[in-house]
């Protein structure tokens, strides 16, 4: 079968390798891809991710069985909607279900509807309003942008002055355009961040692994948020209990409750947790694609075919059973450019590749790089490299990653040296 992925970052890139893996695919295309890609996929730079016309036109154009749509922004726009509209099978939900992550405040009332766990919160769409607001909590809250940020519009506020900046950024400055136009104000729940992924038709669901990623910028969850800045899997946080709990108390209710509304969720459904000292899990974001950068372990960890699953989703047919086995421990460290998640500069040539490519249990996601005219790579993006290593401990890899990542230079990299130290150090 031929499949299509669309997106040019890690996560895409970490897909099309995995599927190329596949006994039963023959040719993986990607739209636009990357040059980092090219190694797994045939690369389409002209038809861009948000391209929904260009997309459909190519998937009928290459008879593609498949099509594997990575990024949120085209999720929202309505591609899988107009896949299945043109009788080609893809796997992400409509524009309508992916509202779980296109909009904080959809995502809020809807738990709020089906019982699960969250933070208390209010929406505000006018900026004084929102900033009497937290003058009058007082004390910590988290102020997320309620449209896509990707993966930058939440602000983990320790005080009031730090959520007054914050929501003036959001919605005066509009760092985020429109997304910013209103504003989701939590509480700030206690506890460890993780993340779980679960596959569903819309009736059946297919558990992936745990994971946890890193958001902010700096060790010790310093700096403002990033679209993630390294993951490992699995999160010892989430034990057999706690993977109990998730199941039961919020992806089963969420795939339950979108059908019952009207919006069958196919695809998958990454929750983002926060669990508590007894165990017990919240969420703080569904997001309606795989996570940048868990999805880099979680596929280097995986053993079995992730094909059956994509395509069982996509076409209503999910067999649970086909649950590809995870082994092992993997680590994914991002190098990303000096300036990020701001301003930032790109062209900047990137060495050790090569001395990279040998070392047995690693794999490097390019997320932005391109290709120079003497046939090397630069730094094309804020989010580079995500260099990932399978251990049989997450020790092992993770020592394994950094010292890949040691091998690997361009002007101003930057990266967090601390990425597992939670599930090392516990």
């Amino acid at each position: 079968m031929r499949v299509l992925v669309v997106g040019s970052g890690g996560r895409e890139h970490a897909l099309a390798w995995k599927i190329a893996q596949s006994p039963r695919v023959d040719r993986v295309l990607a739209a636009p891809g990357s040059d980092g890609m090219g190694a797994v996929a045939d690369c389409r730079p002209g038809v861009k991710a948000g391209d929904l016309e260009g997309i459909c036109e190519l998937a009928a154009s290459e008879a593609v069985d498949l099509v594997v749509i990575g990024p949120e922004d085209p999720l929202a726009a309505g591609l899988a909607d107009r896949l299945r509209e043109a009788g080609v099978a893809a796997f992400g939900p409509s524009a309508a279900a992916a509202q779980l992550e296109s909009s904080k405040a959809f995502a809020k009332a809807f738990m709020q509807r089906h019982g699960i766990p969250s933070a208390d919160h209010v929406v505000v769409d006018d900026l004084d309003r929102a900033l009497a607001h937290v003058r009058a909590r007082g004390g910590p809250c988290v102020v997320k942008a309620d449209g896509l940020a990707a993966g930058k519009g939440v602000f983990m506020c320790a005080t009031t002055e730090e959520a007054e900046a914050a929501l003036r950024e959001i919605m005066e400055t509009r760092r985020f355009g429109e997304a910013g136009a209103r504003v989701v104000i939590e509480e700030w729940l206690q506890g460890e961040e993780a993340s779980y992924h679960a596959i569903t038709d819309g009736t059946n669901v297919a558990t992936l692994a745990s994971a946890q990623d890193y958001k902010r910028i700096f060790e010790g969850d310093q700096g403002e948020n990033t679209g993630g800045m390294g993951a490992y899997s699995p999160a010892p946080v989430i034990d057999a209990a706690v993977e109990a709990r998730i199941l039961e108390r919020i992806v089963g209710p969420a795939v339950e409750g979108m059908r019952a509304e009207g919006t069958p969720y196919t695809g998958v459904l990454y929750v983002g947790l926060i669990v508590d000292a007894e165990g017990n899990p919240s969420v703080i974001e569904f997001n309606a694609r795989f996570g940048d950068p868990e999805t880099q372990p979680l596929l280097v960890r995986m053993d079995g075919d992730l094909v059956p699953l994509l395509e069982g989703a996509a076409r209503g047919a999910l067999d649970p059973r086909a649950m590809p086995s995870f082994a092992d421990a993997a680590v994914c460290v991002v190098l990303a450019s000096e300036g990020y998640p701001r301003g930032y500069q790109v062209g900047r040539p990137i060495e050790g590749l090569a001395d990279v490519e040998s070392m047995p249990g690693v794999e490097v996601f390019h997320a932005g790089t391109r290709r120079t005219a003497a046939g090397g790579h630069e730094t094309a993006g804020g989010r580079v490299l995500g260099v990932t290593a399978r251990g049989s401990t997450v020790r092992d890899a993770r020592d394994r990653a950094y010292a890949a990542a040691s091998k690997i230079h361009f002007e101003g990299v930057t990266c967090r040296r601390d990425i597992a130290a939670r599930a090392i150090d516990r």
